[in-house]
């Protein structure tokens, strides 16, 4: 199991076991299984489906600050934006720019080739800001869910 899955399950048993410990008890409460559900998201028999997580890692071209970046990020913004409405990138965010980490991907793919063919398209990537690491990921199905959630929690679009 990768360390984000890990993590993952660890937050979700440790928020049921902190509910069920402040009432006293200690029980896991288990959901009833959703077939349709499941399946819609790709699911295994055990909610997990294979994804390709990309690291997005400082590149050799430091594009300078000013129009040119800002269209950069622009065009980084809206191909996140496409991919997620394909239904291929199920999750993205930055890190603090620690070690050169600048970034990931999980893409709703199963190949890494396929990943690679959809980071190419990116304006990080073409320009050389940024260089992409991919990996095998296998993890919960529920993280394509995530973007219909974000919709209806995020204030500012």
């Amino acid at each position: 199991m990768s360390k984000l899955s890990s993590l993952a399950t660890c937050a979700a048993f440790l928020s049921l076991s902190v509910s069920a410990q402040a009432q006293g008890t200690v029980e896991t409460v288990k959901a009833p299984y959703e077939p349709e559900l499941a399946r819609s998201v790709g699911a295994d028999d055990n909610g997990m489906k294979s994804y390709v997580l990309v690291i997005l890692k400082t590149g050799p071209n430091k594009v300078p600050a000013g129009p040119e970046r800002d269209e950069m990020f622009k065009g980084h913004f809206a191909n996140m934006n496409r991919l997620s409405s394909e239904g291929k990138l199920a999750l993205a965010g930055p890190f603090d720019g620690i070690d050169g980490w600048r970034g990931l991907f999980i893409f709703a793919v199963s190949d890494i080739a396929e990943a690679k063919k959809l980071v190419s398209t990116d304006p990080v990537i073409i320009k050389g800001e940024m260089v992409a690491e991919y990996h095998a990921y296998y993890g919960s199905a529920a993280l394509m869910l995530v973007r219909d959630a974000h919709e209806k929690i995020a204030k500012k679009r």
